[in-house]
């Protein structure tokens, strides 16, 4: 449905949220096949240690809910590169929320960083590869924003959201030469998913996850899911009608 993204020597990728989990094990995995990577996230000196391990990048750190952040980022990048390929959207924010625990401090954070900053950081970069008639966008989303499940009233509206956003940017965007790529990853073992105190089934470690990505954009695939194994399941379950799905999401968590 995509171009396959194959050879990535030369290749000029920008990841955001490239400072630890996902985001830097997928600069190690495109920095070991030759691309050219700017990595942002708000700790400069977190995304300095990633750049030095991989050979060099450029960083530009800078927090994805500030209003002007991406408006800058991207202007430097353009002035370095003269252009861009691909844009990876992996910044993410997640809270373990139950229904009666709702408030201000569980909801703006999470929607801020998953939702509006992926909103605005798109808007910034889409006129540039409009006038390059060619690029590429990949969103991080989540398997959590195929259904309703218990523990995510916030993570998972935003991660729904996504999807339906990286839906609606492929149907406009892919006839103009645009190419979109939508991330859904089960659990992968990262500083966001050590605040569960749950059991994760197939859990991953963030080079498998990286691994799963690349294959995934060199298929060119739209969705790229994972692991394989836990999202079809999830994928089935959201084929039920609803007074099935809530009994086995019910019984399967034991809430």
């Amino acid at each position: 449905m995509n171009r396959r993204l194959t050879d990535w020597r030369g290749r000029r990728v920008w990841l955001i949220g490239a400072s630890s989990g996902i985001g830097e094990a997928l600069a190690q995995r495109l920095a070991a096949e030759g691309a050219r990577l700017a990595l942002s996230a708000r700790r400069a000196d977190a995304l300095e240690r990633v750049a030095e391990a991989v050979g060099g990048a450029q960083v530009l750190p800078f927090d994805v809910t500030a209003p002007e952040g991406f408006a800058g980022a991207w202007a430097r990048l353009i002035e370095a590169w003269g252009g861009c390929d691909l844009v990876v959207f992996l910044a993410g924010a997640y809270r373990p929320t139950r229904a009666w625990e709702l408030d201000e401090a569980a909801i703006r954070p999470v929607v801020e960083t998953n939702l509006l900053a992926t909103l605005r950081g798109v808007a910034t970069v889409l006129p540039t590869f409009l006038s390059q008639g060619q690029g590429a966008i990949a969103l991080v989303a989540s398997v959590a924003g195929y259904g309703g499940l218990p523990r995510a009233c916030v993570y998972g509206p935003t991660k729904a959201a996504l999807i339906n956003f990286a839906e609606s940017l492929f149907i406009d965007l892919r006839p103009r030469g645009v190419d979109v790529f939508l991330i859904n990853p089960g659990f992968v073992d990262t500083p966001l998913t050590a605040a569960n105190t749950f059991p994760m089934p197939a859990l991953m470690h963030p080079d498998e996850a990286a691994e799963a990505i690349v294959r995934g954009l060199a298929a060119g695939r739209f969705e790229i899911h994972f692991p394989t194994r836990f999202s079809r399941v999830l994928k089935a379950l959201n084929c039920l009608p609803y007074r099935l799905y809530f009994g086995v999401v019910r019984r399967v968590t034991g809430l």
